[in-house]
């Protein structure tokens, strides 16, 4: 099972909570670090959080957080959160670029017509051909190591924002790094399915779906 996110970037911050809620908090729209779940946390009395401020959520004490509230859909953050979304996942994806280059390095395929990093956005049988030729000969080593030995990709990271972007949206049949949104969970039959592209990979797959917010 996936794990409980330990922290998470603030998308937007409502001092006074949501418009048209019965009850009235302090509350911030945010996106966990790990997992990139979508979170709505309630703030203790007197905190004031800032866009793009790193907040602890884990099981110890927290300084700033009083509770979390619950997961929420993509569509549900506001404008402003929305807005904030892509830059916080660009300095994830740089802050910890050796869990993603691993990712490109262990995926493997999802069945036998389909290999999982074939679900990123412009890699097609191509592109998959010489990403697997290249790490077969050496594994990858960073971001810029695969921009100099795939030639046609010459921004991974635009790449895995596009994916992660697509899977916060809820607009995917397979999920590589994001939860499942807690909507389509409860879908039954429908639901989206979680695949799991590498061993080491396992927190981005299906066997680490973990506990619902």
């Amino acid at each position: 099972m996936f794990r409980k996110e330990e922290n998470a970037f603030v998308l937007d911050f409502l001092r006074s909570g949501k418009s048209g809620e019965a009850r009235q908090e302090p509350t911030a729209q945010v996106l966990g670090d790990q997992y990139f779940t979508l979170l709505e946390l309630i703030t203790k009395q007197g905190i004031e959080l800032k866009p793009k401020e790193k907040v602890y959520i884990g099981k110890g004490v927290r300084d700033k957080i009083e509770r979390i509230k619950c997961r929420i859909m993509y569509d549900q953050l506001t404008n402003a959160a929305q807005q904030e979304v892509e830059e916080i996942i660009r300095d994830i994806l740089t802050t910890r670029e050796t869990d993603f280059v691993n990712f490109l390095n262990k995926a493997g395929p999802i069945n036998i017509r389909i290999h999982s990093l074939e679900l990123l956005p412009n890699v097609g049988k191509k592109n998959l051909e010489s990403l697997l030729a290249e790490r077969e000969k050496a594994l990858f080593e960073s971001f810029e190591n695969i921009r100099q030995r795939v030639a046609h990709l010459t921004n991974i990271e635009d790449i895995l924002l596009q994916r992660i972007i697509h899977e916060l949206k809820g607009q995917e049949k397979y999920y590589l790094f994001v939860k499942i949104p807690p909507k389509l969970e409860e879908d039954g039959e429908q639901r989206p399915r979680r695949h799991s592209p590498g061993p080491r990979f396992e927190r981005y797959g299906g066997s680490r779906l973990g506990p619902r917010f």
